[in-house]
């Protein structure tokens, strides 16, 4: 598995919002989710976001937008509409159950007025420590344009969901799944540079099977031999690429991905701190231990009792 499908693993979105209104000016939809991420589609119109500390983002149609929680944040008309009398419609399923403080009053549905603002909200909530890896390598704000025709279609999904049809709601949320994936990969592919080092390693031709050998099989005990084995080539040049490309040494990458899924493990399963080391490819649990403390600051116990 790849590292950005293992840390979308268990992301999902689960009663997503569908909101597809024609607003009279001025207007703000306040997200007070705490959400870890949100994404904001805008089939048609556009407006505004407006972080907690004040940044603005503008929208247009055919925009996705992944905003990084877990701040309340505002996406209105005008940036100025948040500040003066307006109408304000709060969106915050995750604190209430089955969305009972979305006040999506007075929002009139499924209507082709040209004025329209159309959107498709999904709020995520992440349930593994692993994801926490992801949110960290995502700016507050994401922004990708899709000049294809996807917003039609979502539009009728969307309107579909609306109406409460059987199976809507489960459509949708997949269908903001599949949106989710599409437009991280969408943001870190043109990134360049910038991406996170464990992304543009799955694009090289010789890191790319040492990071498959690593995440799928990270109880081995890895040498840089044997994973420049992996890739074909001489352990040097194996070294020198991988070091070149994520920014770090193979081991080092090694021992920080095997501290993260000690991590997971740990705070998420009953196994022995002797069964983690193992898995792990850790001797003994003395050994593993050692490291995780050296790495962490504290014992595996400890960060057990914490977590």
């Amino acid at each position: 598995m790849d590292p950005l499908s293992q840390l979308l693993g268990g992301i999902r979105a689960e009663g997503s919002v569908v909101t597809h209104a024609v607003l009279a000016a001025p207007w703000a939809i306040r997200f007070a989710d705490c959400a870890p991420m949100t994404m904001v589609t805008v089939l048609r119109g556009g407006g505004t976001l407006v972080l907690a500390d004040g940044t603005r983002t503008p929208l247009v149609t055919n925009d996705t937008a992944i905003i990084r929680g877990p701040e309340p944040f505002h996406f209105a008309d005008q940036p100025e509409s948040v500040g003066v009398p307006h109408t304000e419609y709060e969106i915050a399923c995750f604190t209430e159950p089955d969305c009972a403080a979305a006040d999506l009053s007075g929002i009139a549905w499924n209507s082709e007025s040209d004025q329209a603002t159309a959107l498709v909200v999904g709020a995520y909530q992440t349930s593994a420590r692993r994801h926490e890896r992801l949110v960290r390598a995502l700016p507050p704000v994401l922004v990708v344009h899709d000049d294809t025709d996807m917003c039609p279609w979502m539009e009728a999904a969307a309107a579909e969901a609306a109406g409460q049809s059987a199976g809507s709601q489960a459509m949708m949320d997949r269908l903001l799944d599949w949106g989710l994936v599409c437009t991280l990969r969408g943001w870190f592919e043109r990134a360049g540079t910038d991406a996170p080092g464990w992304y543009r390693g799955v694009n090289d031709p010789l890191v790319a099977p040492a990071l498959q050998a690593i995440h799928t099989r990270p109880g081995v005990p890895w040498t840089v031999a044997s994973l420049a084995a992996e890739a074909g080539v001489s352990r040097a040049l194996f070294a020198k690429r991988f070091t070149g490309v994520m920014g770090t040494p193979p081991l080092a990458y090694l021992t920080e991905f095997r501290m993260e899924e000690a991590e997971e493990l740990l705070a998420t399963t009953d196994l022995t701190v002797a069964q983690i080391a193992k898995s792990l490819g850790y001797a003994d649990a003395f050994g593993f231990s050692a490291a995780f403390k050296r790495h962490r600051g504290m014992s595996p116990t400890g960060f057990r009792a914490a977590a």
